[in-house]
């Protein structure tokens, strides 16, 4: 008679990834996916041996650092969908009708740095309101991951990628620390009409791509994740 996993084993599969520190839901689910078929072949040829011994030599398979490499593999093609979801998102700044309020607030900005004369303290004001929304993000994620542990709530990796707000600070700080350099010596890098326009779409730009990533993308990201995981609304 052929062996087959029973529920009880398959939920050992899941606790077993757990152990072997994989937190993520979706990579557990594919990981006892792979594991269970390779049990049920190996009981074809071997149905003498139990199912921690099967269990073992399949492990064995990953390698020294288990699934850690599977983990990264899987982390590594997420955050490739992830980007896509950004540039396409940015994108939708260049289309109709969007593409209006761009090159309103580009013209706003371009008047608003040739009125104050260049002043570095406008990009102060400007970037400083950015960093603090930018750390109320970062700790009101914090807020939500330790609820969600302490609830035991299942964790996805997009999700957890979509969400990774701490890695994204440098956006803030990169061009802050470039603007203020300009601004700094506005004589010389802000000496002609073009250079003003180019700065001003460039912090026009800049902001599109926070708005992407701290606000409109976290606030669709039950749909992403129904996109890419069926069974998450189960």
């Amino acid at each position: 008679m052929e062996k087959k996993l029973t529920t009880e084993q398959i939920d050992q599969l899941y606790t077993f990834t757990r152990q072997h520190y994989v937190e993520w839901y979706d990579l557990q689910t594919e990981l006892v996916d792979h594991l269970a078929n390779a049990i049920e072949t190996e009981w074809q040829q071997n149905p003498k041996l139990t199912f921690d011994e099967v269990l073992s030599k399949e492990f064995q398979k990953f390698g020294v650092f288990g699934f850690m490499d599977v983990i990264e593999e899987k982390r590594k093609f997420l955050q490739k969908k992830y980007n896509q979801i950004v540039l396409s998102q940015v994108k939708t700044f260049f289309t109709l009708p969007k593409i209006m309020l761009t090159i309103a607030t580009t013209g706003f900005l371009y008047m608003l740095l040739k009125v104050s004369q260049y002043n570095g303290e406008l990009v102060l004001l400007f970037y400083s309101i950015l960093i603090v929304f930018v750390f109320y993000a970062i700790i009101s994620h914090w807020l939500k991951r330790k609820k969600q542990i302490k609830e035991n709530q299942k964790r996805w990796l997009l999700k957890d990628i979509i969400n990774q707000y701490g890695s994204f600070a440098i956006i803030i700080i990169f061009p802050l620390n470039i603007f203020m350099r300009i601004f700094n010596h506005s004589e010389q890098f802000l000496n002609s009409e073009y250079a003003v326009g180019f700065t001003s779409f460039f912090l026009v730009l800049g902001t599109i791509f926070l708005y992407v990533i701290f606000v409109l993308i976290p606030k669709k990201s039950e749909e992403y994740l129904l996109k890419y995981y069926p069974e998450y609304n189960f």
